[in-house]
């Protein structure tokens, strides 16, 4: 059924993906540690294709989608859209980048529907 289908030009390369968010306790504020939202998440997409990522209430699927999306500055790993690597780019330079990318969050009503 697949077997006609072929995707040749990729759009999106995720490659070991984290988002760790800092840990502050006490009256100073000190760094005792990271939360690892998300830790290591490699995909491609490619013309033609939709990614679904699916998974458990707080599990790191908004955040994943959020720093590929570049509206989170990442922890480590790269991100090539279009074959621009997005990952290290000032906030300020993605605007021209920023039309040609969406996320699609589920409707919680109708798929109970």
């Amino acid at each position: 059924m697949f077997d006609d289908i072929k995707a040749t030009t990729k759009l999106v390369e995720v490659d070991n993906l984290k988002m760790h968010f800092p840990i502050h306790t006490g009256l100073f504020r000190r760094h005792t540690g990271d939360v690892k939202a998300v830790d290591g998440v490699s995909f491609d997409i490619y013309e033609g294709e939709t990614l679904g990522l699916v998974g458990e209430s707080g599990c790191g699927k908004s955040t994943c989608g959020r720093a590929v999306l570049r509206l989170y500055d990442i922890t480590d790993g790269s991100i090539i859209v279009d074959g621009d690597d997005i990952g290290g780019v000032a906030q300020k330079d993605l605007r021209a980048k920023r039309p040609t990318m969406q996320m699609v969050f589920q409707d919680p009503q109708a798929s109970l529907n």
